[in-house]
C-alpha cells in the first residue's frame, strides 16, 4: 500500500445550466432519447470567458480551505485535462499564478476521460518516493468549447467542471491499495479533436470543417470503454486480494448510464454501491471522478477505511483503475 490521504476535496461547477429541452430546440433529439441512451438529463457550460485554470483555482479554494492549508503549502500542482488554458504553458502553471505561488512544480496530464486516475497514479508514486509532500490533483474539462452543437450524436454528452483533491504522506492505515492504467494509441482516431496540433494548425479550412471540435466513433468507444473498465477493475481488485464484495464504493468515469450499468454488471458490482453523477453533469471527461468523490463524501458515502474503487476510459484510448482505502 502507498500510504497516503485526502486532506481537502473541491468542486467547481458552472452556474449555467443546459437541458435535454434546450438541445431539443438545437438539434434533432428529444428528452426522452438523450436520458434512454445516455443517462443525461442535462450539464453545465461554463461562461465564454472562463477558462479551466478558473474552475481549478476555484476548486482548490475549497479544497485548502477543508485541509486547512494554504496554496504556499502545495508542493506538486497536476492537471488531467483535454481541454487546456492554452498548448503552452500548462493549465497547471495558470492555476499557479493564479494562486499567487511559485517554486512549486506544475504540469498537465492529458489522458482524455482518465486524466484523473493518471494524474493520482504519478501523485501517489511521487508521495511514495519522497519527492512530493502535498500534491493537488485536479480533473478539469470545458468541452462546451470544443463540442459542434450540430452534431446530435456528441453535443448531448457533454458537460464542463472541475474537481480537485490534495493528497499527503501519513503513518496511518490508509492509501492506494492497487492501481493499473493503459493505453492503446492504434486506437486514436476513434475519439479525438482533429485540428489545432502540429498535424492540423489552425486555418480557415480548418474551423470551417470543424476540425477543432471533437469526434467521436460512438458504438466502438462503448464496446472499448466496457471491456478495458472492466478489466482494470479487475486487475485492481485482484492486485489487492480484494473481490467486489470488499469494495464499499465504485466510482466509475461518468460516461454514459449504459456504460455504467454494463461495468458494474460484468464486474459485480451493485448499483447501490456505484456513484451516479452523469445524470446532472452528462460527461465531464477528466472532472466526472472527483466531482463524483466530493459529493460521495458530502452525501456520507465515505467513512474511515471506506475501500474506493475507482476506473475511467478514455481518449487515446486510454484506461486506469484504482482502489484507495480512505
Amino acid at each position: 500500500m502507498i500510504k497516503l490521504k485526502i486532506v481537502g476535496l473541491g468542486v467547481s461547477l458552472p452556474d449555467k445550466i443546459l437541458t435535454n429541452s434546450d438541445l431539443e430546440k438545437m438539434v434533432d433529439t428529444s428528452d426522452q432519447w438523450i436520458i434512454e441512451r445516455t443517462g443525461i438529463k442535462e450539464r453545465r457550460i461554463a461562461e465564454s470567458k472562463t477558462a479551466c485554470s478558473d474552475l481549478v483555482i476555484d476548486a482548490t479554494k475549497q479544497a485548502l480551505q477543508h485541509a486547512g492549508l494554504k496554496a504556499s503549502d502545495l508542493d506538486t500542482l497536476i492537471v488531467g485535462t483535454s481541454t487546456p488554458d492554452t498548448i503552452f504553458p500548462s493549465t497547471a502553471c495558470w492555476v499557479q499564478k493564479g494562486l499567487g505561488i511559485s517554486g512549486s512544480a506544475a504540469f498537465d496530464i492529458s489522458a482524455g476521460c482518465t486524466g484523473f486516475l493518471y494524474a493520482m497514479e504519478i501523485a501517489s508514486n511521487l508521495i511514495a518516493t519522497g519527492k512530493s509532500k502535498k500534491v493537488l490533483v485536479a480533473g478539469v474539462e470545458i468541452l462546451s468549447k470544443i463540442t459542434n452543437y450540430e452534431d446530435r450524436s456528441t453535443c448531448v454528452l457533454f458537460g464542463d467542471g472541475a474537481g480537485v483533491c490534495i493528497l499527503v504522506p501519513t503513518e496511518e492505515d490508509r492509501g492506494i491499495m492497487s492501481s493499473n492504467w493503459g493505453a492503446d494509441g492504434n486506437l486514436a482516431e476513434l475519439l479525438y479533436m482533429p485540428a489545432g496540433g502540429s498535424r492540423i494548425p489552425a486555418t480557415c479550412e480548418s474551423v470551417e470543417k470543424k476540425l477543432h471540435c471533437l469526434h467521436m466513433a460512438g458504438n466502438e468507444v462503448f464496446k472499448n470503454a466496457v471491456r478495458e473498465m472492466e478489466g482494470a477493475a479487475f486487475t485492481a481488485l485482484k492486485d489487492a486480494n480484494l473481490t467486489a464484495d470488499d469494495i464499499d464504493l465504485f466510482i466509475p468515469h461518468q460516461a454514459n448510464i449504459r456504460i455504467i450499468d454494463a461495468t458494474i454488471k460484468r464486474a459485480n458490482i451493485p448499483s447501490e454501491k456505484t456513484s451516479i453523477t452523469i445524470d446532472k453533469y452528462g460527461n465531464m471527461s477528466a472532472a466526472t471522478i472527483p466531482v463524483a468523490l466530493y459529493e460521495a463524501y458530502h452525501e456520507g458515502k465515505i467513512k474511515d477505511n471506506s475501500k474506493i474503487l475507482f476506473a475511467a476510459f478514455g481518449a487515446g484510448f486510454t484506461w486506469a483503475a484504482m482502489i484507495l482505502k480512505w
